[in-house]
């Protein structure tokens, strides 16, 4: 099994789950609190920002987004930071955000080799092996997207009514999914 570097002091992700990860809650304003059974995606994001940086910006009411669970760079760290049962406002797309789990990257899509890790990696494949055993979400691409690949945008190279990006042309999906098949790493 995957070893993660993750403290004590940590709690378990949620019921079910293997994982542990840091809990720091966002804004009660920026996620609609919710008892959602169904989650039938996962959407990969990019956090445009430092991981620090992010999680504070999702205890911001002002924020108006949040995501449940966001990965560091540096060493795969995780923080949930919604519920699984509620629904995050992570896609820009609200039938998306009802059904799926938001899983955010710290870097900038601009330069992914500096950002995107191995431990990044395989951190979040296996936070995104566990949800989709979990929630009996099929490993494929059809099921673990980009934010790109969310509805809503007249562009279509972007995603949601943000006509978001990420994670960008320098994600290697084929390695993503490799260590998501695999559990991880």
């Amino acid at each position: 099994p995957h070893q993660f570097p993750w403290r004590d002091e940590y709690r378990q992700a949620t019921a079910g789950s293997s994982l542990i990860a840091s809990f720091v809650p966002a804004s009660s304003s920026n996620y609609t609190n919710s008892s959602r059974g169904s989650v039938s995606q996962v959407v990969i994001h990019t956090m445009e920002g430092s991981y620090s940086g992010s999680i504070s910006w999702f205890q911001n009411a002002s924020a108006g987004a949040s995501a449940h669970y966001m990965v560091r760079s540096s060493d795969g760290e995780i923080t949930q930071m919604v519920d699984e049962a509620d629904i995050a406002w992570h896609a820009g797309h609200w039938d998306t955000n009802q059904a799926s789990i938001g899983i955010e990257h710290e870097g900038f899509t601009s330069d992914p080799s500096a950002w995107y890790s191995d431990a990044m990696y395989r951190a979040s494949a296996a936070l995104t092996a566990d949800l989709c055993d979990r929630y009996g979400i099929p490993k494929d691409r059809s099921h673990i997207i980009g934010h790109w690949e969310v509805p809503g945008c007249s562009n279509p190279k972007g995603g949601g009514s943000s006509c978001h990006t990420d994670p960008g042309d320098g994600w290697d999906w084929d390695y993503y999914m490799e260590l998501v098949a695999g559990g991880g790493g």
